[in-house]
Formats: C-alpha cells, sequence, structure tokens
C-alpha cells in the first residue's frame, strides 16, 4: 500500500533524522504508564493519609517517587554523558533533592507534570499530524489491472503495480498511481493534489497523478511509476519529513536551557545559603522545571507546518518555516513563476476570406482528438470564445509536427509550417518557405489551402501587482526578477507588476551567483521557482519555495517549501503563516521562562512550598504548550 511505501522510506532513513523527531511519531499513549502511575499513587497515600494511615502513605509515595522517577533521572544522566545539557537536569535535581528531604509528595507532583507533559505535547502532535494520517488513510489499496482482453479487470494490491501496467479506472475512482490515459474519457478532480477546484478533461494522452478522482467516465491508464513512487506518496513523504525535522526555534529554546538552568543553580545556593533550609531548594527547583516549556516550541512548528499544509502548501522541514519568517528579499522566476508557464491561444490570424471564428472552430475540432499541450490551449480558446465545435472523423497525428483530418468534409490540417507545407495541393503548394518571426504559431491549411496561423504566448499570472503590495506589507524589502528570457523583456515584466530589480539572459548558474551574493551582502533570501532550472538557486537561498502545479521532482526535492497548487499567491500565505508561527513560539519560550524566573525568586525566599510549586509549574506549561496550539487554527 502507499501508506507503508512511505512508512518503510522514513523508516529507511531514520538514521539521518533527529530523534525527537521520530519518537514524535510514536503513540502517545505510550507514555501514560508514568504519569498514571504518579497520579494513582498520589490518591491513593491521599486516602490512605486521610484514614490515618500515615506510615503507609509514607511508604507507598517513596516507593512511587523512587520506581516512576527512576527512568526519568536515567535518561536525564544519560543525555548529561552525551553532552547534551538541558533543562531536564532542573527536574532530575528536584526529584533527587526531594528523596533526599523526604518531599515525596511534592517529589511525584514534579515526576507527573514532566512526563505528563511530555505526553500532553505527544498529544498536541498527533492532533497536528491528522493531516496526514488523513492522507495514508485515504490512499488507495485496490488497483483493476487490466490484461490483454480489456473486458477483463483483476483486482490486485497497489503494491503490485509496475510501471508499464494497464490499469481501470472506474467513475468516483482514486488514480492509484501516475500514468497517462490510454483509452476514455472523463473528468478528473484534481483538488486533492493541486488545490484546483474545477474538474479537469482527461483524454487519450492526459497525464495523470495519483490522488486525483476519477469523475464521470472510465479511464484506462497506462502506470508511468509505482504507488509508492508516485505524486500522491511523495505528498504524504513530504508532510512527514517535515514533521519529522527539528527547527532551529527549538536550538534557539535550547540556547535559552543553557542559560537557564546554571541561573535556576545559583538562585539554589543562594537560597540554601542565606536559608540553610532544603525545602527552599526544592521549592526553587520545581518551579524552575521547565521542560514542557521547551516542548511547546515543537508544537507551534507543527502547527504551522499544518496549517500550510490545509493550504496546500507542504512544508519540508521546521527550519524551513522559521527562516521563512525572516526573509528581507524575494527572488522570482518568470517563465512558470511569474507567467502561466502554458502557452495561450494570443492572436488569430485568418486569410483568404477565412473568418477567424470559423478558422478557430476547425481547428478546435481536430485538436480535440490529439493529445499536444496546445491542442488543450486551442480548446480553451474555442471555449472562451462560445464556438460550436463539430467532431472531426480519420484523424491522423505526426508527433511533433501536426495533425490531420476531417471536419464537416473539408480536409483540415495544422502543425507546424514544414508539416502545413506539405498539406498545401495545387498551385498553392509553395516553392519555399520563410522562416518564422519570432514566437510560437501553427499553421492551418484547410482544402489544400494556407487559411491563417494561430498564435501562441505565455500569459502573466492575474493579480500580480497585488501580490507585491502584499510581499511589501509582510516585511519584503526587495524584490528580484531573474529569468533566462531576454534583458528587455525581463524589464518590461518587471516593470508591469512592480518588481524593483530585474536581471535577464540568465544560466541556472548566473541565477545561483546573484543569490551567493545577496547572501554576502547579508540579506534573508527566498527564491521562487519552477522548473528544473531553478533547483540550484533554490538550495542556495535561504528558503526556496518551488510552484509544484505543473512541475515537482527536482525542484520540489530541492526546495524547503512547495505549493501544491499553480497559485502564486499561496507563497504570501505561507510568510503570513510562518511569521504568526515564529511568534508564538518566541512568545511561548519567553512569556514560560519569565514566569518560571518570576516563581523562582518568590520560592526563594520562602513563599512557595514544593508542592505548590509544583502545581503552579504544572500550570504554566500546560498553560505555554496550549498557547502555542494556537499556529494550527
Amino acid at each position: 500500500m502507499v501508506a507503508t511505501h512511505i512508512r518503510a522510506d522514513m523508516e529507511q532513513a531514520g538514521g539521518t533524522m533527529d530523534t525527537r523527531g521520530a519518537e514524535a511519531r510514536s503513540d502517545w499513549r505510550s507514555l501514560l504508564p508514568i504519569p498514571a502511575a504518579a497520579g494513582a499513587s498520589l490518591v491513593v497515600g491521599a486516602v490512605a493519609y486521610v484514614l490515618g494511615h500515615g506510615q503507609a502513605a509514607t511508604a507507598i509515595w517513596t516507593v512511587a517517587l523512587i520506581v516512576s522517577g527512576a527512568p526519568l533521572v536515567w535518561r536525564t544522566m544519560r543525555q548529561l554523558v552525551h553532552g547534551h545539557f538541558a533543562t531536564d537536569v532542573v527536574a532530575m535535581l528536584a526529584i533527587l533533592v526531594a528523596v533526599l528531604v523526604g518531599q515525596h509528595v511534592a517529589g511525584l507532583v514534579i515526576v507527573l507534570m514532566q512526563s505528563g507533559g511530555e505526553a500532553l505535547e505527544r498529544y498536541a502532535e498527533g492532533r497536528a499530524s491528522a493531516a496526514v494520517r488523513a492522507l495514508e488513510q485515504d490512499a488507495p489499496r485496490v488497483a483493476h489491472r487490466v490484461s490483454g482482453d480489456q473486458s477483463v479487470a483483476e483486482d490486485v494490491d497497489v503494491d503490485t503495480i509496475a510501471v508499464g501496467d494497464r490499469l481501470l479506472v472506474r467513475p468516483g475512482e482514486m488514480v492509484p498511481c501516475d500514468g497517462v490515459v490510454e483509452d476514455g474519457a472523463s473528468h478528473v478532480d484534481t483538488a486533492r493534489i493541486t488545490g484546483e477546484p474545477l474538474p479537469e478533461r482527461a483524454i487519450v494522452g492526459t497525464r495523470l497523478a495519483s490522488g486525483s478522482i476519477n469523475v464521470d467516465g472510465p479511464l484506462t491508464v497506462r502506470a508511468t511509476a509505482t504507488a509508492g513512487e508516485s505524486q500522491y506518496a511523495r505528498i504524504v513523504e513530504l508532510v512527514r519529513s517535515a514533521q519529522g525535522s527539528k527547527a532551529p526555534i527549538q536550538r534557539l529554546a535550547a540556547r535559552y536551557a543553557v542559560w537557564f538552568t546554571p541561573i535556576t543553580i545559583v538562585v539554589c545556593v543562594i537560597a540554601y545559603a542565606v536559608s540553610r533550609d532544603w525545602q527552599r531548594v526544592l521549592a526553587v527547583l520545581v518551579v524552575a522545571t521547565p521542560c514542557p516549556l521547551i516542548l511547546a516550541t515543537p508544537v507551534a512548528i507543527i502547527g504551522g507546518v499544518n496549517k500550510a499544509a490545509r493550504a496546500h502548501v507542504i512544508v519540508r522541514t521546521g527550519g524551513a518555516l522559521e527562516q521563512l519568517a525572516e526573509v528581507t528579499t524575494a527572488v522570482f522566476d518568470k517563465t512558470g513563476t511569474l507567467t502561466v508557464g502554458t502557452p495561450e491561444v494570443s492572436r488569430i490570424v485568418a486569410t483568404n476570406g477565412m473568418p477567424e471564428g470559423e478558422l478557430l472552430r476547425l481547428v478546435a475540432a481536430l485538436e480535440h482528438r490529439s493529445g499536444h499541450l496546445l491542442a488543450r490551449s486551442i480548446e480553451r480558446a474555442a471555449t472562451a470564445a462560445g464556438v460550436a465545435v463539430s467532431e472531426a472523423s480519420d484523424v491522423s497525428e505526426d508527433p511533433g509536427r501536426g495533425v490531420s483530418g476531417m471536419v464537416d468534409g473539408r480536409r483540415v490540417c495544422v502543425g507546424a509550417r514544414g508539416y502545413a507545407d506539405e498539406c498545401v495541393t495545387g498551385d498553392a503548394r509553395p516553392q519555399s518557405s520563410p522562416a518564422d518571426a519570432p514566437g510560437l504559431r501553427a499553421h492551418v491549411v484547410v482544402d489544400g489551402q494556407k487559411r491563417g496561423t494561430i498564435e501562441f504566448a505565455d500569459q502573466m499570472r492575474p493579480g500580480l501587482p497585488a501580490f507585491f503590495a502584499d510581499l511589501e506589507r509582510l516585511g519584503i524589502r526587495r524584490t528580484i526578477l531573474l529569468s533566462g528570457d531576454s534583458v528587455a523583456h525581463t524589464l518590461a515584466v518587471a516593470h508591469s507588476v512592480g518588481i524593483q530589480d530585474a536581471r535577464g539572459d540568465l544560466l541556472p548558474g548566473d541565477k545561483v551567483t546573484v543569490i551567493n551574493d545577496l547572501v554576502r551582502d547579508g540579506e534573508h533570501v527566498l527564491m521562487v521557482g519552477d522548473g528544473t532550472n531553478d533547483a540550484p538557486a533554490l538550495s542556495a537561498a535561504h528558503v526556496g519555495i518551488a510552484l509544484a502545479g505543473h512541475g515537482g521532482g527536482i525542484t520540489a526535492e530541492a526546495a524547503g517549501i512547495v505549493i501544491l497548487s499553480d497559485e502564486l499567491v499561496r507563497v504570501a500565505d505561507v510568510i503570513r503563516i510562518s511569521q504568526r508561527t515564529l511568534r508564538i513560539a518566541r512568545q511561548s519560550i519567553r512569556v514560560g521562562l519569565g514566569l518560571s524566573g518570576a516563581a523562582m525568586l518568590v520560592a526563594a525566599m520562602g513563599h512557595i512550598v514544593p508542592v505548590a510549586g509544583a502545581v503552579l509549574q504544572e500550570a504554566i506549561d500546560v498553560a505555554v504548550i496550549l498557547n502555542a496550539l494556537r499556529t494550527s487554527r
């Protein structure tokens, strides 16, 4: 199954992943025995104490503290041996001091706080992983493999699909793997993959991505990838890798811990020197135990990752989400990024008395049977013009050159100049053909005579000026356009959408050089692109965002963030999400440590007893974790 492939891939990569990220995927219920035992011991001991069995209550609390606290102390000791100096040290010291001074109730509350806070954090991460689990659960488990006789379809496990297999996809079913339509016609809902709300037309030659839903007609699809290597599996794996990453903001929290722990020890020393009271020392240690606070930081990051996923944006690493919030300069590719990336009909030139509408009608009828990319553009132009398209017959396609057939009793040829020239008959046949002017066009011949051309051009995405104004409001001080297109055209595009700086005639290596120069100048750089040629620049930038609507592959692998839909405005959305996530994460760290610090001073002056301090710290930690959960809303 697809989910099985994904889990296997992630297990194989486990050696390079952070151990906490791997643990985060475990069931939070596996962490319940320790806090459950500590809580139960507190209750049972309290009942025994109320019934007058003070010695029995003390024995219960002592044994429970030693048994439940030992795993936490041992784990912290192992971390210290390996050089990990974290806030767990404070909790360990608090447990040891509680045992030494006989404050077993306070010690058990610390154990409950420490282990229970970690279980709460795992539960929060489980909530953040709901989108991933939904993707896995919805993955197709069964495919219908077609034998030589098309009337026979055998149900097989998707794991057994091989490249080249012919698969039947019935209406209402999910496409089990990437493939190409070999027979049938239907509409396909790609919203799960691209975010596009309208179904797309699927005919012979249409490429389908796994995870798409067949809407209204059976399709026979030739597999071009196995289920585990198809688009749907890659999407789930991208989300998984994001949730398993250790973000820089977590390392920032660890740096807070490096100075907070020594300060705690100093306060303990001062409190004991002034009062000679171990109870005060224990109270300080109890209120200064902020490990669940530190655990709240990945909750904020994962919540932001989950929120981005709901907007059809895959954040591959938590670090990318943090870095995006700090971006000062945004660099954009042109073709396929600022432009649609698909040539559209820009002009119809009809000659020899042929009306433009009639020329478009004849060509659209023929192109309806073609699998060429430009055929879809012509169909869209005919639909936009309200042209009634007839059915073509006797269609013959010469791949890469053109297509011909009969439309309403007329012989129509559409294609490159050389192909069209071959279709011209009689005295109309040209002796030589001058070269076409720059640009993409299809030549049309009807009944052996040239009747005109259809010209194509890449269109700018709508709403770009508003998009760049939004980036400026989000704190992006500088925008740059890098393109392999001519300098003049690149400058014209930049001026039309409000980009401040533009550079053309660039090779992929040139783009990397520009980005490296920006980084050396102290800029925090975002690169947005969609093509394979953008992959080096995406890797060179602090953060790379790939538009995967009509790309993916190495481009998505080189980027830290992948936008599944073909919508550039999602870039502003994910920047907004990242800024809010980082703001909440830092707020959690500073407020939590501030409250713990204030409580330490009060405890050092003898105004907080250990048990009350443990309850107070638990409330602080839970509040901080719940605050971090706001990033997923």
